[in-house]
């Protein structure tokens, strides 16, 4: 990287005073070195943000170091998954290149399963298909099928239609960067379809989940456990249940998290649910309406 003096005078381009040389001064005449420094305490909007006042700003958001201190500590390993290639190194990427493109939605694990990274702290959102759980019952189209939704990410939904013993499953091991990280379900009471343009609930299905809470829970490889309890509620609109939280502790270790969904008592039967998916997120990270489930 570059430390010389920008010829750029442009449009920030200040009349130099007595003194020196007496030539044009500004922004653009900031060694690369300088600006690179300051664009390390930067946020990466911020960052792209300044690329655009001159070349010199350019040059500096685009180097290696300065991008390098945005990216986790594996991101070799994120590299590795999102190319699908886990020996991936990205020699031939630059390190802004690499951040731009673990930022965008990589499929891993076939095509029912999506990360990116979270751009301020550099912590990972992760998505799980209704395809990748294990629904008991999801076999027998008397209780559950798949349907297609464009609400979805995946563009599928598991759809329950009545039954007695609800009971959803699921499991990844993946190295999460170093952070605190929660869980959710992605639920839906209802069925939605479009209508003349509109979008309509059908309530039809829906019952039970009234009379007996649903009970989530997960756990992981290293002993932590989250148990949480809910009512289903709000047809018509997509709601995460939040199941509880866990602790990533080293980014170079794989976790193991397993998660679930039950409610089985057999004294009534519930129907109506759409089940999206399962998501990942950094503690704390904005999204969606979320119902809170008290921790058991």
């Amino acid at each position: 990287m570059g430390a010389g003096m920008s010829s750029d005078s442009g449009p920030e381009g200040v009349s130099g005073g007595g003194g020196g040389g007496g030539g044009p001064t500004g922004l653009g005449t900031l060694p690369e070195g300088c600006v690179a420094e300051i664009m390390l305490r930067l946020e990466p909007a911020e960052i792209c943000r300044l690329a655009r006042l001159c070349r010199t700003f350019c040059g500096a958001a685009s180097a290696d170091l300065v991008w390098e201190t945005k990216l986790p500590r594996n991101y070799r390993y994120l590299l590795g998954k999102a190319s699908g290639d886990d020996n991936s190194e990205g020699r031939r990427l630059t390190k802004k290149e690499i951040f731009a493109l673990l930022c965008r939605r990589n499929a891993f694990g076939g095509a029912n399963m999506e990360f990116c990274l979270e751009k301020k702290r550099g912590l990972i959102c992760m998505w799980i298909s209704s395809k990748a759980l294990s629904i008991t019952g999801i076999g027998d189209r008397r209780y559950w099928n798949f349907i297609p939704t464009a609400e979805s990410r995946f563009e599928t939904v598991a759809y329950l239609h009545q039954i007695w013993w609800l009971e959803v499953r699921g499991e990844v091991e993946f190295c999460f960067p170093e952070g605190t990280y929660s869980l959710y379900f992605r639920l839906h009471l209802g069925r939605a379809t479009k209508r003349l343009g509109r979008r309509v609930c059908s309530p039809e299905h829906v019952h039970g989940w009234d009379i007996k809470p649903v009970r989530f829970m997960l756990s992981t490889s290293d002993g932590q456990l989250a148990q949480s309890k809910c009512y289903l509620d709000e047809p018509g609109s997509w709601i995460h249940y939040h199941v509880g939280d866990f602790v990533s502790r080293s980014s170079d270790t794989p976790i193991g998290v397993k998660f679930s969904m039950t409610q089985i008592d057999c004294t009534h039967t519930k129907g109506g649910l759409c089940v999206d998916s399962v998501l990942i997120w950094p503690q704390g990270f904005g999204g969606p309406p979320t119902a809170s489930c008290p921790l058991l």
